[in-house]
């Protein structure tokens, strides 16, 4: 009985992220109605997003009867069935996207994904080629950019 109360999903958990750093809803200090409805949607929305890739990544595990590891800091061996996507996004902390001018001629240089942050885009169901997609087009748009 304990495993099942323990395995049911929380309501309640969503509206605790509401207070957490992620989607930091506690100190609004708007005097417009419409733009504190507007945040409370955005939030919303972010809220959306952070619980459907969880479920995602979850359900994905559970299909294949595996774990995901190296999310914990300082215990990369821990593994676990049921990862938050706070932890997940924490392991894409450092990934980054330099822009360099050579010659009049831009160039995008991303920092390579490890073994982890590409699994966490199969869990997901992204291919890792978006990964590379998104220093393409960064390429393309500071080139459009610089040419106005």
């Amino acid at each position: 009985m304990v495993l099942a109360y323990r395995d049911q999903y929380i309501v309640e958990r969503g509206f605790n992220r509401f207070r957490g750093k992620v989607l930091d809803l506690t100190p609004i200090y708007l005097s417009s109605t419409t733009c504190i409805k507007g945040l409370v949607r955005l939030l919303t929305i972010g809220l959306r997003v952070l619980c459907l890739v969880e479920f995602e990544v979850r359900r994905t595990l559970q299909e294949q009867n595996a774990k995901l590891a190296g999310i914990y800091v300082g215990n990369p061996k821990r593994a676990t069935t049921k990862p938050t996507t706070e932890m997940m996004l924490k392991a894409f902390r450092g990934v980054s996207l330099s822009m360099v001018t050579i010659d009049g001629v831009e160039h995008g240089f991303m920092t390579p994904l490890n073994a982890v942050q590409q699994n966490i885009l199969r869990l997901v169901g992204f291919p890792t080629e978006i990964y590379q997609a998104v220093q393409l087009q960064s390429v393309e748009v500071a080139t459009k950019m610089g040419g106005r």
